[in-house]
């Protein structure tokens, strides 16, 4: 199998959407046909075998590196995880390390259906260089902490104005520079402010943790006398450009505050479950309030994986458990923010099968016994399906993995087997100092 370019031209035969077995034409990586009359010419012909097709999944919050630490530090509370294990480990990260991270991040996103992603953490321009290796979208912002400190504020500053130069100079439009203050309790106000300035000069999106926690909330108001959303509000952060992860302890206020602004809330069920924040994501009100709301995995240390089939499930079985409201969150939802919602949310185009629309493009196994039987698609897609029923996947007509053979697989395997083996032994070096 080889890689297919955008400007070629693909048929995809025998595959089913909304209940119709038509065939896909995608031509200049982009949907050019849909029906059962599409046809005709093409540089490469999949065969669906009556497959479920649907519009490539987005990820909008993720740490894709920390696929290296997956299962190194689990069942902790949260802050002695972070403190006592995560970060000692990361400080011994090498721009190396996070090329191979996100590599194998790319892999296994391509492996489970998603084709773009919302990445935040450090040596960005090495992430960069993975994505475009690997053929997906992303959005990457490098990870703004300042710590109340001026001195590491202006190297904050800069590190975030070398990416976006980084980025502008790939020229590759599949590939976006976003400014990322960590939040409210690791960035400045004054920090908080220059981002949101910087995003405005350079018309680049943001990206910003927001009210995971309860104890973030209470401490912001402590300490400042508002709430979190009113701390990033009056620092200009919350605009139109704004993926806010997490979102979990919002009140009817923040919600409104949110719509009003046009922010998309990035719900992430398994990594707040997995952790215990206490609370699930108040979907409705946010919903109601015209909030943007999309689906996020975050890292492979609080997950611990990039499987956004499994997300939309948990999203939708955790609004239902926690609001006591079985009908809160149904699958055409579920599937409506993992894709078309989360690619808005990134300022990409994609995640919608319609004619017109860039060729992101998912096969689901009609074969596969989590799809059988189909009464409902989209309901098998979110409550039966998880990525191990994912075949093939395009981004924007490029194909990123055919009958789920994935090119380069192997070397990207081993390669983040190396990046483990060369940070465990600069960590354990350090500690046995």
């Amino acid at each position: 199998m080889r890689e297919v370019y955008n400007g070629e031209d693909v048929l995809v035969r025998d595959v089913e959407v909304q209940g119709r077995q038509v065939n896909i034409k995608i031509e200049g990586g982009r949907f050019a046909a849909i029906g059962e009359d599409a046809g005709g010419e093409a540089d490469l012909v999949i065969e669906g075998k009556g497959a479920v097709a649907l519009p490539g999944l987005y990820n909008t919050h993720t740490h894709a590196a920390m696929t290296l630490l997956r299962g190194y530090a689990d069942d902790m509370i949260l802050q002695e995880w972070l403190s006592e294990k995560i970060w000692p480990l990361e400080a011994h990260l090498t721009a190396d390390d996070v090329y191979w991270g996100t590599r194998l991040a790319c892999l296994e996103m391509i492996r489970s259906g998603t084709v773009g992603f919302n990445d935040m953490y450090f040596f960005m321009e090495d992430a960069a260089r993975a994505v475009e290796t690997m053929g997906m979208k992303a959005q990457l912002s490098y990870g703004f902490i300042d710590l109340f400190d001026e001195e590491k504020r202006e190297k904050e500053i800069k590190a975030t104005e070398a990416l976006a130069t980084s980025v502008r100079g790939m020229d590759n439009p599949r590939i976006k520079a976003a400014v990322g203050p960590h939040s409210i309790y690791t960035v400045s106000e004054e920090g908080l402010s220059w981002c949101a300035e910087f995003s405005r000069q350079q018309d680049i999106n943001i990206h910003v943790h927001l009210a995971e926690t309860e104890q973030e909330v209470t401490d912001c108001v402590a300490k400042t006398g508002v709430r979190p959303t009113q701390v990033l509000d009056r620092c200009g952060l919350l605009t139109p450009r704004t993926v806010a992860a997490h979102c979990c302890w919002l009140d009817s206020d923040d919600c409104a505050l949110l719509g009003n602004r046009g922010v998309f809330a990035s719900h992430n069920p398994a990594s707040n479950m997995k952790l215990a924040v206490g609370r699930a994501m108040p979907y409705e009100w946010l919903k109601e309030r015209g909030a943007g709301l999309c689906l996020g995995t975050d890292g492979c240390s609080s997950n611990n994986n990039l499987d956004m089939f499994e997300e939309m499930k948990f999203a939708a079985l955790l609004q239902k458990f926690y609001w006591r409201s079985p009908t809160i969150l149904p699958a055409e939802e579920a599937l409506a923010m993992a894709s078309a919602n989360g690619a808005a949310a990134l300022g990409f185009e994609g995640g919608k099968l319609e004619v017109g629309a860039p060729a992101d493009l998912v096969l689901l196994d009609r074969r596969a016994s989590s799809n059988t039987p189909l009464y409902n698609p989209a309901s098998n897609a979110v409550y039966a399906c998880n990525g191990g029923a994912v075949s093939t996947v395009l981004c924007d007509g490029r194909v990123l993995m055919q009958d789920r053979v994935v090119p380069g697989e192997e070397e990207v395997l081993e390669g983040a087997r190396q990046a483990i083996a060369g940070l465990l032994a600069r960590h354990h070096a350090s500690v046995s100092e």
